[in-house]
């Protein structure tokens, strides 16, 4: 118990958690405006876990009974969670608990702050109110939001919680990208709407679904770009010394041969985020290091490779 207690004093001295933890609160209230603002007044469902609940408080509602919202997302998401933690693993599980279970909580704060009925307008296709007034800018916008979030926290591996969940173990035990995943978990929730909707609508928020997943592979492959870089120099070494003590990155060195010339010399390859990339061409410019460089986009890296210069420092003489 001693030895637990000390774990946890020892996280929460940390900057990374704290740091994450700011992370994970702003991205879940954008996914709370998201939702708060984008499905709740036109009941249009993307299939996402809030949207499920809407189905499910929908059909509750024709039958007399009336459920808080709030309160069936914190239900579904506890449930989902426990999955989490024994599919997936503790640190996802771990971070998604908070996430998911501030969402509720987090859309009533908007109804307390900013209702949408201050500035709502009839939907032309339900007669329902909407923030845009068209269920096609409502998807718009909630995509847009959602994605941007969903991506935020996937890159510390955490998550909205909810269809993100079922998403992580699609992406983890069929291995499909995690945009595809959320398209698939999405589909089969977004189907339910037929509950509560016309077919119109239904099909809206199955192409909302279908666009949710590029749009989050787009901004996780933003999130995750990198550049590989490959210089070929005769003074290889000034360089490797900058980029490891300067840039603090480890490279790999490769001897190559010109095929025109045929002369033996020495390609770097460094992994370097875009600022990196940059600084590196300014100082073989300013230095007037004659080097032939080119240059790629890599969207995801595993490995030593790390985000923390320090941790990568660490790494840079053994590569």
């Amino acid at each position: 118990m001693n030895k637990f207690f000390s774990v946890v004093a020892q996280t929460l001295g940390t900057k990374k958690f704290w740091v994450e933890l700011i992370i994970m609160t702003l991205g879940m209230l954008l996914t709370a405006a998201a939702v708060y603002y984008f499905l709740v007044p036109s009941k249009l469902i993307v299939g996402t876990i809030s949207g499920f609940s809407i189905v499910l408080c929908g059909i509750f509602e024709n039958m007399g009974i009336h459920l808080s919202l709030s309160v069936v997302i914190m239900v579904i998401n506890a449930i989902l969670l426990v999955l989490a933690y024994f599919l997936i693993d503790k640190e996802f599980g771990a971070k998604t608990v908070y996430s998911a279970m501030i969402l509720g909580p987090l859309t009533d704060f908007w109804d307390a702050v900013l209702p949408w009925q201050t500035f709502a307008t009839p939907n032309p296709i339900t007669g329902a109110e909407s923030v845009m007034g068209d269920p096609w800018f409502d998807l718009c916008c909630f995509v847009l939001m959602l994605s941007a979030a969903q991506a935020i926290m996937f890159s510390i591996n955490a998550s909205t919680g909810g269809l993100d969940i079922l998403a992580k173990i699609v992406n983890k035990y069929l291995h499909f990208d995690i945009g595809k995943s959320v398209s698939i978990a999405g589909a089969i929730i977004c189907l339910s709407a037929f509950a509560i909707n016309p077919f119109r609508m239904v099909v809206i928020g199955l192409i909302g679904t279908w666009i949710n997943g590029l749009v989050v592979d787009y901004f996780t492959a933003s999130l995750n770009n990198r550049k590989r870089v490959c210089v070929v120099t005769k003074d290889y070494d000034r360089v490797r010394r900058y980029i490891i003590d300067d840039l603090k990155r480890g490279c790999t060195l490769y001897e190559v041969i010109g095929g025109y010339t045929n002369e033996k010399s020495i390609e770097l390859e460094a992994l370097l985020t875009k600022d990196e990339f940059s600084s590196l061409m300014e100082y073989l410019n300013k230095n007037e290091i004659n080097a032939f460089t080119t240059a790629g986009n890599v969207s995801e890296v595993y490995g030593l490779w790390a985000k923390d210069r320090k941790k990568s420092k660490k790494h840079a003489e053994s590569r």
